[in-house]
């Protein structure tokens, strides 16, 4: 979705919301640790989660055995080893 030419594009659109002061205050603590002006966090932001949403829509087709090996990962998925058992059993450092 990321435009590969090297010209500079025109941004004439203007795209206004509303935020309550304390989104809007976390919106630019994460705008400066970035080191970015607080529309171009939003923006990136927001194309970002964009691109991922429209990606997500994507339809992928299976022929019959493809399908029935796909299920059987699903059906029998690997066990975690204990590196992943480990990092699991840690509490969340917003727990901390």
């Amino acid at each position: 979705m990321k435009s590969n030419s090297s010209a500079p594009v025109k941004r004439d659109d203007l795209i206004q919301i509303r935020a309550s002061a304390a989104t809007k205050a976390m919106l630019n603590l994460a705008a400066a640790l970035r080191g970015q002006k607080l529309s171009e966090f939003m923006l990136e932001s927001a194309r970002t989660r964009a691109e991922e949403t429209i990606l997500d829509q994507r339809l992928i087709t299976l022929d019959d055995e493809a399908y029935s090996a796909f299920l059987a990962m699903l059906d029998a998925p690997a066990k975690p080893d204990k590196a992943v058992r480990t990092r699991m059993s840690r509490k969340p450092a917003w727990e901390r």
